[in-house]
């Protein structure tokens, strides 16, 4: 890994795919015609792309049967307790209505409501991901979703979605599951076919033509990003363990040749350490040649003056994933400005976020943490605002908010109001 002195000027070397402009064009095809050919369209890009002939798109009530006994009893379980300790931490996002009176006797207020219908794509390809079902259905059940769609391409030697992912689907309770994948999906999440019904929102990753696809059919509906590369940040000092520091930067690297990896430490004993531990760990690793090109394209350890740069790099950075992984990581917590999520001290590793303590491992990417959130419930749900005058308000305001009216050129607003008060 390279080492490189921190400046003011510091930043992740990011991967940032938009698209090239055919594959635009493309995406823009394929909507199209899922939009005019309805299932038939979908089921002949499944065909080309995923190599996958299908009769049906929905998954069958007998196939997630099939896909329990396809699993041990270990890994459901697993799956389980990850669901209550997902679903334990969002039902603590939960927001309730409200509403407050004033001695004029006005009422003004704010209403939740969940949104009718959400798509949640669940990438394929490479491998199955239940983690992305359980983070992605959870929190939308919690904010009372009624309607929730899952997508997944289906796998070309069975022709199904991977057991993992179906059994997960139905602990977090999502019942209705189709065979689709790529921009197709998102085309039917967003236009419906005639076995697929449209949503308001689309949310879940996915490669780069799904992105793509997510961004032409914004608008139309909701999404909840478009997520880039996995990154994530350690801020150590001299208390940090080498071998567990090239542990976790590896543990990103692996996801993605694109990944970003990167160290900040006031220590340049602990950066020259921990990138002797990067290589020598590399090799040993199943994913040598994706974590290797992700390590010296997009990996980098950053050395600084003092802890207090360290904290400002991170900053700057404002990354995806964050480590502190120093000797009193607390006392660092309240400088810390941007991140998608923070993992404090040497046992809480970004592993045990991407799979199993609860909070939403759908996290802000390129730098978007400096004004974005994790997924949550509030992404499933919307806010409506209530306004109830009585007539001594309107009487002790209506001549100021006339007069506010005019000082904007709207007359109609101003007698709207004067109507009432004669």
């Amino acid at each position: 890994m390279k080492i490189l002195q921190a400046n003011e000027q510091t930043s992740i070397k990011r991967s940032v795919d938009n698209g090239t402009e055919e594959q635009r064009k493309i995406v823009q095809k394929i909507i199209e015609d899922v939009r005019k050919g309805g299932d038939d369209a979908v089921k002949s890009y499944t065909e080309k792309f995923d190599g996958v002939q299908l009769q049906e798109l929905k998954v069958k009530n007998e196939e997630i049967a099939e896909a329990y006994g396809q699993l041990d009893d270990s890994t459901i379980t697993i799956l389980q307790e990850a669901a209550e300790n997902i679903r334990s931490f969002h039902e603590k996002q939960l927001r309730p209505s409200w509403m407050t009176t004033e001695e004029n006797g006005s009422m003004l207020g704010q209403k939740m409501t969940p949104l009718d219908s959400v798509g949640l794509y669940v990438p394929g390809g490479k491998a199955a991901y239940p983690s992305s079902v359980l983070m992605n259905v959870i929190p939308a059940k919690v904010a009372g979703v009624k309607r929730i769609v899952i997508t997944s391409p289906p796998d070309k030697h069975t022709c199904k979605i991977p057991p993992a992912v179906l059994v997960a689907a139905d602990i977090a309770g999502a019942k209705e599951i189709y065979k689709v994948g790529g921009a197709q999906a998102i085309a039917a999440l967003a236009y419906g076919t005639q076995s697929i019904a449209p949503v308001d929102k689309i949310t879940g990753p996915g490669n780069v033509y799904v992105a793509l696809a997510k961004r032409e059919v914004f608008g139309d509906v909701a999404i909840d990003m478009i997520a880039g590369p996995s990154e994530i940040a350690i801020l150590a000092d001299e208390s940090a363990i080498a071998e567990e520091v090239a542990a976790d930067l590896l543990s990103q690297a692996e996801h993605d040749e694109m990944a970003s990896s990167v160290l900040v430490t006031p220590s340049r004993t602990v950066a020259e350490k921990v990138a002797e531990e990067v290589q020598r760990q590399l090799k040993t690793l199943p994913k040598y040649e994706i974590a290797s090109q992700s390590i010296e394209n997009f990996g980098a350890i950053y050395v600084t003056e003092t802890i207090e740069e360290a904290v400002e790099t991170v900053n700057n950075l404002a990354p995806e994933h964050l480590e502190i992984l120093t000797e009193n990581p607390i006392s660092l917590l309240g400088q810390i400005r941007h991140a998608g999520a923070i993992f404090i001290g040497r046992y809480s590793p970004e592993p045990v976020g991407d799979y199993f303590a609860g909070p939403n491992h759908v996290l802000p990417t390129n730098g978007t943490a400096r004004f974005s959130s994790p997924l949550n419930v509030d992404d499933f749900q919307k806010k409506s605002s209530i306004l109830y005058y009585s007539e001594n308000a309107l009487k002790d305001n209506g001549e100021k908010i006339a007069a506010f009216a005019r000082l904007e050129g709207l007359e109609a607003h101003a007698r709207s109001i004067e109507t009432r008060l004669k």
